[in-house]
């Protein structure tokens, strides 16, 4: 069974991420913030680790560079929380081909099919036409939105 690690300084978070993720047949253990989600990767990495961005102690972006810089992490599949409406922070959780992102409050079953979609060769392969797409569709907005910046 696969294991998810689920990253969030939110315990109803944590708890619908870890009921949701357990029902499709995942194993989930839980952090609650960025430096206990680096120990707990150290001492038994996940296969997958779900990564609230806005947590105290190190942000989610903190915990992904880490990841990243890593030789046993640099390729673990990340999906990254963010709140809807941070398109910046969602590019920049796209940036990897192994980091894929969805926004809060999401749908419990969204996110499991995305979970269950990196984690298998096959659905990785169309989730990556998607990952393409999300991609551009966030760099036009952050565009507009720059554009409209600075145009005040």
């Amino acid at each position: 069974m696969p294991k998810v690690l689920a990253v969030d300084d939110e315990a109803s978070i944590r708890k619908l991420v870890t009921v949701t993720l357990q029902n499709r047949g995942f194993v989930v253990d839980t952090a609650c913030d960025g430096q206990e989600a680096l120990d707990r990767i150290a001492l038994d990495p996940p296969d997958i680790v779900v990564l609230d961005v806005m947590m105290p102690k190190m942000t989610g972006w903190e915990v992904r560079k880490r990841l990243r810089a890593g030789e046993k992490t640099k390729d673990l599949p990340i999906v990254i929380l963010s709140a809807v409406g941070e398109f910046e922070a969602q590019l920049q959780g796209m940036e990897s081909e192994s980091d894929d992102y969805i926004t809060k409050p999401f749908s419990p079953q969204a996110l499991a099919d995305l979970v269950e979609a990196m984690l298998d060769p096959k659905k990785k392969e169309h989730l990556a036409g998607e990952h393409s797409k999300k991609a551009a569709k966030l760099r036009a907005m952050v565009d507009i939105m720059h554009r409209a910046h600075d145009n005040d």
